[in-house]
């Protein structure tokens, strides 16, 4: 159902009559603001009606009473019909048609040699589509009430004139009159007829005696006539029915169009049918109405004592009702339907409107396939759409949603109310939705939004199509789409971005931090061999020499293969490289053939194997007893725990100081290269004093020959005492903010109670507390006993307390 239309009262019984019981209206006319009213006791009244409108947009006619006069013939004014280009209204009482002047109500005269009047008339009707192209002649047909035939006369200011007549095989009972062409209901058949040519044409049977006919002209060349089964048939000229009828009421008395609807009135209701689709769109109470009829538009209804106007509302409103209703294909069919009763601007602007806010619809009920269609016709901003998706939309973007708004959503969460599948289904539409209208005028103005949101969904959606987006042309915003693409590990993705936006080097940074097994993305399991041969298709030479040492690191074999494709093998860059290689292999080759030194092994390079191995001991050996070589001792226990702990170094400085000092190996006093255990325990005492911090001074204590000097060790045991003094210290102040914390977290405690529930969150990992067992902070702010544990793990204090502990 829709609220189409409102029944206005325009003249209440009491201004048309009075306390006069007995009069009724028998006819009403309506030629602009002028109201006139035909009742049975031979009266014509005449009002001006006045359109008031409220402060809320209601309508209201304010009707007032100018003339009424009586015409003398002592019968019900049975028809009214206004000329306004003649200033003349034509009037049917007892049977006669006769001209009176529209102010003054006065009979008109006949003029000389004429007659304003003819006789024998039953009905009569206005050409409203007239043959005569005299502006100041209204064209008029008449039904004999004697005779079977229909008489068409010219009327003229103060006069009529016969101009055919044209003879029918049954007596007529109503007729109505376009251009040429009469359509009549006969007594058991409804036929047109052109009475200039003479053609006939039979339309349907009917018959008048058991019900009244109707026969209305509501459109150019088109009829609307009441047929049986309580249908409302309509008929063109050439007998054929363009529209489906509307099924309305047995006993329809009155009916009329007021576009895209049909009014009928019966004994008890109003109906209002929709053209477009033939439904029954409203009902209004009207009893004892006995007269409907349409005037330029509008719909005059009146009972026996008072006169209503049926005024439609607003067309947008119509729509937008239906819209409310999720009425979708109802509100397009009315809208498309008034297509011409809009002027062409104002028509496009309202239909692309409606198409869209069709196409939201759509969308929230999941009929993605119709709300694509609706969205496509509409031209939608595509902004509307992406806007629904929380984050989508670039920070940059400068699009606001259309006001009024096209939909009643907040965003996708407020559309899916929770539900996850749906969210997703969603996310999958949009994805196929902006796939297809990316690379179409639809995205022209906003392709860095539209872009950056397919990046976003492609990204989260783990979507095999993010790579074609990336390596093709794209506009995605990069501030935007760099920590999108972090968060979902998609670190390859990120690199092309990079490279779309001009910068190679950041792009090849995170692929090899990816190599090296820094970040993880298992996107490509060849993204070695892919840098190799990105490197090889830049034109940068510095980019590609920076980044050639570290692809000849991590694989020498297919780094040499891939770069010497870069540079031709004979160029000036590459062959004094390899020159050199082959030449320091053919000298590796010549050493190891021809030279005594190393007696077969390398001892250096030996130790460097066992470091790799972790075999420090047996490195450190071969260091200080077979090579005497202390720097490289050192600086060996430096590289093997470059990347390890404090506490790996130490061990590994802790070692070297008991190779040192171990007096008992064998072949002690023989080393390489001459020497005795005096060089071995200055070793230990520069050791001590240029790594003093590494070494736990107690157990270094402990490890010491008694007969040492503590002269020699004299740096180091000043930066030992240091070191010991600043850690108690420090444990101290430690020791006294937690004494604080602790006396001021009882001072809260005695003030109020501390609450835990499910449904309170650590304030250190913001997680709920699933038991009691919590910690309070300063404040009563309740954290978990785990959470405040890794806080004090974490906090410098306790660090500094960790290194220091060594010298306590």
């Amino acid at each position: 159902i829709v609220k189409a239309f409102e029944l206005v009262p325009a003249v209440e019984r009491d201004l048309l009559m009075g306390d006069k019981a007995r009069i009724n209206i028998e006819c009403i006319e309506c030629c602009g603001k002028k109201l006139y009213v035909g009742t049975n006791d031979c009266f014509i009244h005449h009002f001006l009606l006045d359109e008031v409108t409220s402060s809320k947009g209601k309508l209201s006619y304010l009707a007032q009473k100018k003339l009424h006069k009586y015409l003398g013939l002592k019968k019900p004014v049975a028809e009214l019909r206004a000329a306004s280009a003649l200033e003349r209204l034509i009037v049917l009482c007892d049977g006669i048609v006769f001209l009176v002047d529209m102010e003054t109500l006065e009979t008109v005269p006949s003029a000389a040699g004429g007659g304003a009047k003819i006789r024998g008339v039953a009905e009569f009707c206005i050409n409203e589509n007239p043959v005569n192209g005299d502006p100041f002649c209204v064209e008029m047909g008449i039904l004999s009430s004697k005779r079977r035939t229909v008489q068409i006369y010219m009327v003229y200011v103060d006069r009529v004139q016969l101009v055919k007549e044209v003879t029918t095989p049954e007596q007529p009972c109503a007729l109505s009159l376009d251009g040429y062409f009469l359509c009549l209901a006969l007594s058991t058949q409804y036929m047109i007829v052109n009475y200039n040519t003479g053609a006939s044409q039979d339309l349907f049977p009917y018959n008048s005696e058991e019900r009244r006919p109707i026969v209305k002209r509501i459109s150019r060349e088109e009829f609307l006539l009441a047929a049986p089964g309580g249908l409302g048939m309509f008929a063109n000229a050439e007998g054929v029915s363009q529209r489906a009828p509307v099924n309305w009421s047995e006993s329809v008395i009155g009916a009329a169009v007021c576009f895209p609807y049909v009014v009928a009135l019966d004994e008890s209701f109003i109906t209002i049918h929709s053209m477009l689709d033939q439904q029954l769109k409203q009902t209004l109470s009207f009893r004892d109405g006995h007269i409907l009829q349409d005037f330029e538009g509008k719909v005059i209804l009146a009972s026996t004592k008072a006169v209503y106007v049926l005024v439609p509302l607003p067309l947008e409103r119509q729509i937008q009702d239906l819209l409310a209703s999720h009425r979708v294909e109802e509100a397009l069919t009315l809208t498309e339907g008034a297509q011409r009763n809009i002027p062409k601007d104002k028509f496009q602007i309202l239909h692309k409107r409606i198409l869209q806010q069709a196409g939201f619809i759509n969308f929230g009920q999941l009929e993605f396939l119709e709300a694509k269609e609706h969205f496509r016709k509409g031209q939608l901003d595509v902004r509307e759409l992406i806007s629904l998706y929380p984050l989508l939309l670039p920070a940059s973007s400068s699009f606001t949603r259309c006001h009024p708004p096209l939909h009643e959503f907040a965003d996708l969460n407020h559309l899916a109310q929770g539900d996850q599948e749906k969210v997703l289904r969603c996310k999958k539409f949009l994805i196929t939705y902006l796939g297809e209208v990316r690379s179409t005028e639809v995205a022209n103005g906003c392709k860095e939004d539209v872009d950056t949101a397919l990046l976003k969904l492609y990204a989260e959606q783990d979507h095999e199509s993010l790579l074609d987006l990336l390596a093709t042309d794209n506009a995605c915003v990069l501030a935007d789409s760099v920590p999108w693409l972090e968060k979902y590990h998609k670190y390859f993705a990120l690199g092309l971005l990079y490279h779309s936006n001009g910068q190679d080097s950041a792009a090849l940074q995170l692929w090899i931090r990816v190599v090296d097994g820094d970040l993880q993305d298992s996107t490509r399991s060849d993204l070695y061999e892919y840098i190799v041969d990105f490197l090889c298709s830049i034109s940068n030479l510095d980019l590609v020499w920076k980044y050639a040492d570290w692809a000849l690191q991590k694989d020498p074999t297919v780094g040499y293969e891939y770069l010497k494709l870069k540079f031709d093998f004979n160029s000036d860059c590459f062959l004094p490289y390899e020159e050199k290689l082959t030449r320091a292999r053919e000298r590796l080759q010549a050493l190891l053939r021809e030279s005594n030194l190393y007696r077969v092994q390398f001892l250096l390079e030996r130790a460097t194997l066992h470091g790799k191995l972790e075999e420090h001991d047996k490195a450190l050996h071969i260091l200080v007893h077979k090579l005497r070589d202390f720097s490289s001792a050192e600086a060996f226990c430096i590289w093997a725990s470059s990347c390890r702990d404090s506490a790996y170094r130490q061990q590994l400085f802790h070692l070297l100081l008991g190779v040192y000092l171990d007096g008992n190996l064998p072949g002690k006093s023989q080393t390489a290269t001459g020497g005795g255990s005096g060089d071995l325990e200055m070793a230990a005492v520069d050791l001590l004093n240029r790594h003093g911090e590494v070494f736990d001074a107690v157990r270094v204590l402990r490890m010491l020959p008694e007969n040492w000097s503590l002269q020699l060790l004299r740096p180091f045991l000043g930066r030992a005492v240091r070191a010991s003094m600043h850690a108690c210290r420090t444990s101290q102040i430690a020791l006294g903010l937690a004494h604080s914390e602790n006396l001021q977290l009882l001072h809260d405690r005695r003030k109020k109670p501390i609450i835990v529930s499910e449904k309170k969150g650590c304030h250190l990992c913001h997680n709920t507390f699933s038991d009691p067992d919590v910690v309070c902070l300063p404040g009563g702010v309740p954290v978990h006993t785990h959470c405040v544990a890794q806080r004090v793990r974490d906090s410098p204090t306790k660090r500094q307390l960790t290194n220091s502990s060594n010298h306590t």
